[in-house]
């Protein structure tokens, strides 16, 4: 079932998040919104997670690099990387396509959800990058 962005929480450096309860742990899908994608504009590279390691929110999980600039991605929630999307750094080209579903960036296993609290919807996601565009 497609992603909803209106339904996905937001960070004030444009990764998304998409917390679901799997098998009595809270799993939190994490990508990049659109906006950042047409942002960066002609995406080259990224660097991901390996699987197993801590990240930590609010602090730098890999980076994006586009032709005019690298930038820092910054997990939105703290936890335990349990699966990366492999095939996405040969298919940047994708994201800006389908951010949402396909452009997913990583799967973490939430070890603590307070700073959930933190994070925007998306009415007041909108509203920040009305005011930054």
């Amino acid at each position: 079932m497609p992603r909803d962005p209106e339904n996905l929480l937001y960070a004030e450096s444009h990764e998304w998040c998409d917390v679901v309860e799997e098998g009595g742990a809270k799993i939190a899908t994490i990508g990049i919104s659109a906006f950042a994608i047409e942002q960066l504009n002609d995406l080259v590279y990224m660097d991901l997670p390996e699987v197993g390691k801590a990240v930590t929110a609010g602090e730098e999980f890999g980076e994006v690099e586009s032709v005019k600039a690298v930038s820092p991605l910054y997990s939105p929630i703290t936890g335990e990387v349990v699966e990366v999307h492999s095939e996405l750094p040969d298919n940047l080209d994708q994201l800006n396509d389908d951010p949402y579903d396909f452009g997913w960036i990583l799967k973490v296993k939430v070890s603590d959800d307070s700073n959930l609290s933190s994070l925007m919807d998306a009415a007041a996601y909108k509203k920040q990058c009305a005011a930054s565009g």
